[in-house]
């Protein structure tokens, strides 16, 4: 599997952002109060971003420059990410 790092939008309009190697799993765990402690209580949340990575480190390394980034910033890392994805479809 690939490591990933992701960014959910909590249902409180807050973000939250992370890294796994099993994404399925991982927003399981966060709808079902089970994640982390930010987002329990502050679902169903929403995958809004994704990135993959060969490594844990290279995704852990990408999730701590996103957690320094302003909310501003990571609102528009998301817009550029979700309009890349509509332009691969």
């Amino acid at each position: 599997m690939k490591n990933v790092t992701y960014i959910l939008k909590c249902n409180d309009n807050s973000l939250y952002t992370g890294w796994t190697n099993d994404i399925t799993h991982r927003l399981k765990m966060h709808n079902e109060g089970k994640g982390a402690k930010y987002t329990r209580g502050r679902g169903p949340v929403e995958l809004v971003y994704l990135e993959e990575f060969e490594t844990k480190q290279e995704a852990m390394s990408r999730e701590a420059k996103i957690k320094r980034l302003s909310r501003k910033e990571k609102l528009l890392l998301i817009e550029t990410y979700q309009q890349e994805q509509k332009v691969k479809k």
